[in-house]
């Protein structure tokens, strides 16, 4: 018996019986929802160039005859995973590049190195910024601005931590003398090139270039995206100029963007231009990873090590004590300082 049939037709409800009403049935109800998704097995495999609100330019079909751009858009099953300049994707639908089209973003491959930053020391919540690059090309001028030693440490870390070579590119050296700056990482084994006039042509930086995927970062006005311009022919990345006064660049390139550099034989590579910055936080940075790297990359005086155990084998703390006792001299002093001055100001993890 129903509260109606209890109060009968003289009930004070009996005017809200809804037992004749004809409900819609829910159309997406009837269907039993489902963990499977497609595999997209015609997907195809493409390299996104750059990415700008929601939209990504992806290459389709490198190093064949279907070579071609194309735009997508994330699907609906990425949830939110991002995609960042240099990823490697899987797309479907329309790929065929031609005005107008869109495809979709189905899948993100593995990435073999990840290079990124945090807005600032303290906070450990990081933003991708390159992926699968396997070079860092640091830029700094000889002057106009005057070069930052600790910037380029904050560099150095950051390719430490991601697993990238770093190479130190000094331009302007037509300015100003670059032997100050350069004794400053000489206990350091990085590979340095010279740019300004009369020094290494363009065309062996290119050959260096090809067969890598190599991040340029630098400070506002070193000269990064004329370098980016002239390494790549087209590319037609915003110039800036130095402000005369505060001796700072202005910020010209606002995205990211991978373009092809071709050596002289034909072989490629990518070299993925990046907005020029004036900090660069490292809150997420492994601690762990940092002065090993260094280690392994410090220029050793000849002679056996101390109790047979080469620096790059030793613990950390090992590392702090040799390096302090004069190993690697005075500059090796500072630049640990330096390293260890960042390492001091980051963000512990819970735990850790």
């Amino acid at each position: 018996m129903s509260w109606l049939d209890e109060g009968g037709e003289d009930s004070p409800y009996s005017d809200y019986d809804e037992r004749d009403a004809r409900v819609r049935p829910n159309p997406r109800g009837t269907r039993p929802r489902s963990k499977h998704r497609p595999e997209h097995a015609d997907a195809e495999r493409g390299r996104v160039l750059s990415v700008d609100r929601g939209r990504v330019l992806v290459l389709v079909g490198e190093d064949t005859d279907t070579e071609r751009e194309i735009y997508a858009k994330r699907a609906r099953e990425l949830g939110r995973n991002s995609m960042v300049t240099g990823d490697l994707v899987d797309v479907v639908g329309d790929t065929t590049g031609e005005e107008g089209t869109l495809a979709r973003v189905v899948r993100i491959a593995d990435r073999s190195t990840l290079l990124r930053r945090s807005a600032d020391d303290t906070d450990d919540v990081e933003r991708i910024i390159v992926a699968n690059a396997d070079q860092m090309m640091i830029v700094v001028a000889a002057a106009n601005p005057e070069p930052r030693p600790r910037l380029i440490d904050r560099y150095l870390v950051a390719a430490f931590d991601a697993g990238l070579d770093p190479i130190l590119i000094v331009t302007k050296t037509d300015v100003a003398d670059p032997a100050p700056l350069l004794a400053e990482f000489a206990v350091l084994d990085l590979e340095v090139v010279l740019s300004g006039t009369g020094e290494v042509p363009l065309d062996q930086l290119r050959d260096r270039l090809a067969g890598h995927s190599t991040v340029a970062v630098g400070h506002s006005g070193v000269g990064k995206s004329t370098l980016v311009n002239a390494l790549v022919p087209g590319a037609d990345r915003a110039i800036g100029v130095v402000n005369a006064v505060t001796g700072r660049g202005r910020h010209t390139s606002s995205s990211t963007i991978s373009l092809r550099v071709r050596a002289d034989d034909g072989r490629a590579g990518w070299i993925i231009d990046t907005p020029g910055v004036r900090s660069f936080g490292l809150g997420h940075v492994d601690r762990a990873s940092v002065l090993r790297s260094f280690a392994e990359r410090a220029v050793v005086p000849e002679g056996d090590p101390p109790e047979g155990i080469p620096l790059r084998e030793a613990h950390d703390w090992e590392i702090v004590d040799r390096v302090e006792a004069g190993e690697l001299g005075d500059v090796g002093i500072r630049r640990l300082d330096s390293l260890r001055h960042i390492l001091d100001g980051l963000v512990v993890p819970p735990g850790g």
